[in-house]
């Protein structure tokens, strides 16, 4: 497939995240001038397999392996200066041009350690529901970020503005843990100057990205923008409250990056054969018997970043014409299809039961979606093979009515589907509407 200059493309998750978006725009970064992360913090861990190497990106976009592409952290983002060093010095580390190709929005907020702190506390407390967060403090960073307390990456390469902002917000931190009985001691003079070292690595890669981006965009370059965690944890159209501190949805790459509606050319959304989730709160199609098992063993379901065992289960229709309908979906890429090889039916959820009636529709709170009963039909399993296969019509004949089911059922076009973890394991579907946003 010849290489085409694209336009500005938008790829995200469909369910709860861990879909394989990292892949998908490791894959086609190369059609793309730059790769653009709008949202999230390292709380979100991105797998990329080339050849036998395994490569953890959690705040670098996934299209920095790819040569001479320009890589973005959007102003979206909270950065752990400390945990996106380390993450640049693993890549350099590994052969990885990184520090000549990245560039870090300098209105992206700072995460310290007492946003961790901060966050230990809030999930540990007695009588609260826990949401089962990663614990890095990304929750109270957005919420000093929306308290208007927050500092930047701009603010931090000042010293003089850190100086003062620092001691302002730490200062509040210890009245805050003092008046709820914390007692982590942090070393603030010796935290503030390692943030002050950090400061001097990453001022050469930090500048206007949205300058930058609307710049590289009227000179006809073209833009993949990349999101973390799933559309089921946005802040907003989530499974609220057990859902992320940010805009994981399609309007949050608007946002998250500076670049406007009318400049997104297409949005593509990531999804799974099946679906999983990591930490609490509802899933409807969760497996807990030995299907849920079988996929997690099949499918190595264990967190990228954590290392936790997610939650499996079953296809769930209704979700994903919930966040097509969010984001607009032009088309889905199915992942982790030969997960499913070995299973003789395959149950789709094509709708849920709430208080004895069917509804096609996701419920905004916790109570109805920890009620639904999912409505299942059942596919039949192909039994053969599909690991590997890059030709749509090499995939046994069930498999392709399974994805023409999805397809029927969704309203949304399967135009790509991955089938391994390698970059070659993919099949996409000529005449698409994938085909023509990715080339």
């Amino acid at each position: 497939m010849g290489l085409v200059k694209m336009g500005n493309v938008i790829v995200l998750g469909s369910q709860w995240g861990d879909e394989g978006k990292g892949k998908i725009v490791d894959l086609f970064s190369e059609r793309f001038d730059l790769v653009a992360r709008y949202q999230g913090g390292h709380n979100a861990g991105h797998t990329v397999f080339i050849g036998e190497r395994k490569f953890v990106l959690k705040l670098i976009p996934s299209g920095i392996l790819r040569p001479g592409k320009q890589a973005v952290i959007g102003n979206g983002l909270v950065i752990d200066p400390a945990a996106l060093l380390a993450e640049i010095d693993a890549l350099e580390a590994a052969g990885v041009a990184v520090t000549e190709n990245l560039f870090i929005s300098n209105r992206a907020h700072v995460l310290f350690p007492a946003h961790r702190m901060m966050e230990k506390m809030s999930e540990g407390r007695p009588g609260r529901v826990s949401i089962g967060t990663t614990s890095r403090g990304i929750g109270p960073c957005y919420e000093d970020k929306t308290a208007r307390r927050g500092i930047r990456v701009a603010d931090l390469l000042d010293r003089a503005v850190f100086r003062a902002q620092y001691d302002s917000l730490m200062e509040e931190k210890a009245v805050i843990a003092k008046a709820l009985g914390i007692y982590e001691n942090l070393d603030l003079e010796k935290i503030r100057a390692e943030y002050e070292a950090f400061a001097e690595r990453i001022r050469p890669m930090a500048c206007d990205t949205a300058w930058l981006l609307n710049q590289a965009i009227a000179g006809g370059k073209s833009v993949l923008f990349e999101g973390a965690q799933g559309t089921m944890l946005d802040i907003d159209h989530g499974t609220y409250p057990f859902v992320t501190s940010s805009n994981a949805s399609a309007g949050g790459a608007c946002t998250g990056t500076g670049v406007a509606p009318t400049r997104i050319d297409g949005v593509i959304g990531v999804s799974k054969a099946y679906i999983t989730r990591v930490g609490g709160g509802p899933f409807p199609t969760e497996a807990l018997d030995s299907g849920g098992d079988k996929i997690r063993r099949r499918g190595k379901e264990f967190g990228a970043v954590t290392g936790r065992p997610r939650r499996c289960g079953w296809f769930d229709v209704p979700l994903l014409r919930y966040t097509a309908a969010i984001n607009g979906f032009d088309s889905i890429v199915v992942t982790k299809l030969d997960i499913l090889d070995e299973f003789d039916q395959i149950p789709v959820c094509v709708g849920y039961k709430l208080g004895g009636k069917t509804i096609g529709t996701i419920p905004p709170t916790v109570a109805e979606l920890a009620a639904l009963e999912p409505v299942y039909d059942y596919r039949p399993g192909w039994r053969s093979s599909t690991f590997g296969m890059s030709h749509y019509e090499d995939l046994p004949a069930k498999a392709r009515d399974y994805i023409a089911y999805l397809e029927q059922q969704t309203g949304v076009e399967v135009g790509c589907i991955s089938t391994g973890p390698e970059r070659n394991q993919t099949i996409v579907r000529s005449g698409s509407r994938f085909a023509s946003l990715v080339g």
